[in-house]
């Protein structure tokens, strides 16, 4: 079994800057892939940046203003979000591709509330 635990939400003025973390641990063999998807009240939850391979995937309304990070020693990414918008308020879980003895599964945590507002 693989355990997510997130942290680094909060609230935010427009503009602003947050930092997300999440460190993956448990009997884990192999990350395939790891990173971030966030849901917004009354919309399904999508993508918002998630590594694998060695590249990383960000939704276009995200470019170039978050960068994921990973550190995989610590089987921990982060994500670093800037000029944050009112419409990046939504809960932010974090994802994770793993191998968990002969099998490979998906994984989400709990998630983390990130409120832009003024």
């Amino acid at each position: 079994q693989v355990q997510l635990v997130e942290s680094g939400g909060g609230l935010v003025q427009p503009g602003g800057s947050l930092r997300l973390s999440c460190a993956a641990s448990g009997t884990i063999f192999s990350i395939y892939a790891m990173g971030w998807y966030r849901q917004a009240p009354g919309k399904q939850r999508e993508l918002v940046a998630v590594t694998a391979d060695d590249s990383t995937n960000y939704a276009d309304s995200v470019k170039g203003r978050f960068t994921l990070s990973r550190d995989n020693a610590k089987n921990t990414v982060f994500l670093q979000m800037n000029s944050l918008k009112p419409e990046d308020t939504g809960v932010y879980y974090c994802y994770t591709v793993a191998r968990v003895s002969v099998r490979v599964e998906p994984y989400w945590g709990q998630g983390t509330q990130v409120t832009v507002s003024s």
